[in-house]
């Protein structure tokens, strides 16, 4: 479920994993698309790593490489670490894994695995940065699968808010 938002502000939804060259910046970017798709302007998507390794640098160029393969463009990512006073910016944070959720101090009314909101089911997204290049592709296949419930979970809740902001004609 996701959570209500905060404020009349747009609402900010964060992806996190562990270095954010991969995973959570291919969620950032294709959660982005979907919003657009649909018309959802006012959501606002951030990404960031628990670990601070390849901060400031673009997201790992396989994972790079699989999105423009897809249509997507990855040029504008630039890696950051997560900081705990930004939980209070955001009106929902996605882990990629149980140990980014963790990190993140666990599961709450806000943080949660990313794929809780998978039709094919809750767990980690893998981290492909070890394995071949087919792992950015079903990472990829994974997050997009799970972005589009997330969208129409992100368009109910904010269909929902006093001002309807949520869906507006392009």
């Amino acid at each position: 479920m996701i959570p209500p938002p905060r404020s009349e502000d747009a609402y900010a939804v964060a992806v996190v994993c562990l270095g954010n060259i991969c995973r959570s910046p291919i969620a950032e970017v294709v959660l982005r698309a979907r919003l657009d798709d649909v018309g959802l302007r006012d959501v606002a998507v951030d990404s960031a790593g628990t670990g601070g390794w390849h901060v400031g640098e673009p997201m790992d160029p396989r994972a790079a490489a699989t999105l423009l393969a897809a249509g997507y463009d990855p040029s504008r990512h630039r890696a950051q670490q997560w900081v705990p006073a930004w939980r209070d910016r955001f009106d929902l944070v996605l882990a990629m894994d149980a140990q980014n959720l963790s990190d993140l101090g666990g599961r709450g009314e806000r943080t949660m695995l990313f794929r809780e909101h998978d039709p094919a089911g809750v767990g980690d997204v893998p981290d492909p940065y070890y394995g071949s290049d087919d792992g950015f592709g079903e990472v990829l296949a994974m997050v997009e699968r799970t972005a589009d419930a997330l969208v129409a979970e992100l368009a109910a809740t904010l269909a929902g808010t006093p001002d309807e902001r949520a869906v507006r004609p392009q």
